[in-house]
């Protein structure tokens, strides 16, 4: 789900993914925890977007892909250390 800038609470545990022009990108820490080992690609695309969500009457809607980390992904996400948690600011 995609929300305005601040009206969504952040808590300690959302990790911090990066921004996409100029807008930060958070998932669960959770969601994380399951995810840490993949690739996501986040894209745009026509037709119908979640009832809540920002883009739903835009008419388009967030499509996100997947793919495990390469082994020299892996190794440089290991050197980097753990993501950021909780609120930052791009």
């Amino acid at each position: 789900m995609c929300y305005p800038r601040r009206e969504f609470r952040l808590g300690a545990q959302d990790v911090f993914l990066g921004t996409l022009e100029q807008t930060p990108v958070y998932i669960g820490g959770q969601q994380f925890a399951y995810w840490q080992h993949t690739h996501l690609t986040i894209d745009v695309v026509p037709g119908r977007g979640a009832g809540f969500s920002l883009e739903a009457p835009r008419g388009v809607r967030f499509l996100t892909r997947s793919r495990l980390f390469t082994d020299a992904e892996h190794a440089w996400l290991e050197r980097e250390g753990p993501p950021p948690r909780g609120p930052q600011t791009p």
